[in-house]
């Protein structure tokens, strides 16, 4: 069983930087908990962590316990699959409303999150894979949907290269992605990724400090789109929770992985078959407008594509009522109930 620490409930106040929000994202856990306990949750259709924590459960994989959460029952199930250095609570402001329409099912992936974090631990993308599969068994889920964000976009290139081999364990219906590095020639890592996949990665990831955690985390939202400080303190919980900043640099070696794998996880999207939508921040210094030129280049089949203006690396936290329109516009359409065709567009 999972030793939980303390973390705290998230209040929304604004929508841009208040005076001293480094400093605020830089108080221990314990002090922001006193400070958000004095404040309600104003937007109920908001999880706060504790809330999405209590909303979820854990399953065991391999001694590990990992932690997930489902909604339903509806006929048809949507996963939904996090990024880094985040957690499945990126989707609390979707998960709401796409709960109306399928039974959705999230996982932390093993390393993130709540779920467990252990050090002698190898973290790659064919284990997490192995992780999303034996969720999905264990949930007698034989058919899903994907909606995949950043480094879950990867994950999903490894599911489809085990379904182009005949050993994928779980039928996929469709695929939306968001913003998330596709290829390795066009991820342009911040100067963060680049210290934690550096040779002084370990101390890097163990002595970061709140702040600087945060202001990187912020620096890959649109400009008008920015995280409050309850928001990023947040976040600084879910990566330091279980000890998580002492794996940082183990878990960010998916970027290496990104190039030599290469050809195993662009040849899956060349082929792929199922119906697939890409909605892209543009605004992404990361993953944005640079990425959707390279895939037009290298995936001209493919031609659902949503680019966002002024939106960043987390469409789905920053502009959710689009990413549910788009979303939910090409799942209709799909599956012949209502709503229009949905063709590129620049909203």
């Amino acid at each position: 069983m999972i030793g939980f620490y303390h973390f705290y409930e998230s209040d929304s106040n604004g929508n841009g930087f208040p005076d001293g929000f480094l400093l605020r994202a830089s108080r221990s856990l314990r002090e922001i908990k006193a400070i958000n306990a004095k404040h309600s949750k104003e937007d109920e259709s908001m999880y706060g962590l504790s809330e999405w924590k209590n909303g979820g459960e854990f399953f065991d994989y391999k001694g590990f316990p990992i932690f997930y959460r489902q909604s339903g029952p509806r006929p048809d199930t949507l996963l939904c699959l996090h990024g880094f250095p985040t957690a499945s609570f990126d989707y609390r402001k979707i998960w709401s409303e796409l709960e109306k329409a399928f039974t959705v099912v999230t996982l932390d992936l093993i390393g993130y999150g709540f779920s467990a974090k252990p050090y002698d631990f190898d973290y790659t993308t064919f284990v997490q894979a192995d992780v999303v599969e034996a969720f999905l068994k264990n949930l007698n889920a034989g058919r899903v949907h994907i909606l995949a964000h950043d480094y879950g976009n990867t994950i999903t290139q490894e599911l489809l290269a085990r379904r182009h081999e005949g050993r994928l364990g779980f039928e996929i219906g469709s695929i939306c992605f968001l913003n998330g590095a596709l290829f390795p020639e066009t991820h342009r890592p911040i100067l963060a990724q680049k210290l934690l996949i550096s040779p002084i990665g370990k101390y890097f990831g163990r002595f970061i400090p709140d702040s600087r955690f945060a202001a990187s985390l912020a620096s890959i939202f649109g400009p008008g789109t920015k995280p409050t400080a309850d928001e990023l303190a947040d976040h600084v919980a879910l990566f330091k929770y279980n000890e998580g900043k002492l794996i940082a640099h183990k878990l960010i070696r998916y970027m290496t992985e990104r190039a030599k794998y290469r050809e195993r996880w662009v040849e899956p999207l060349q082929n792929m078959t199922q119906p697939f939508l890409f909605i892209n921040g543009s605004f992404d210094p990361v993953s944005g407008k640079h990425l959707v030129e390279r895939f037009r280049q290298l995936v001209p089949d493919q031609e659902n594509i949503v680019e966002l203006p002024g939106i960043g690396h987390f469409p789905h936290v920053e502009s959710p009522d689009e990413i549910l329109t788009h979303f939910l516009r090409f799942l209709g359409r799909k599956d012949g109930l209502a709503g229009p065709p949905n063709s590129s567009a620049k909203p």
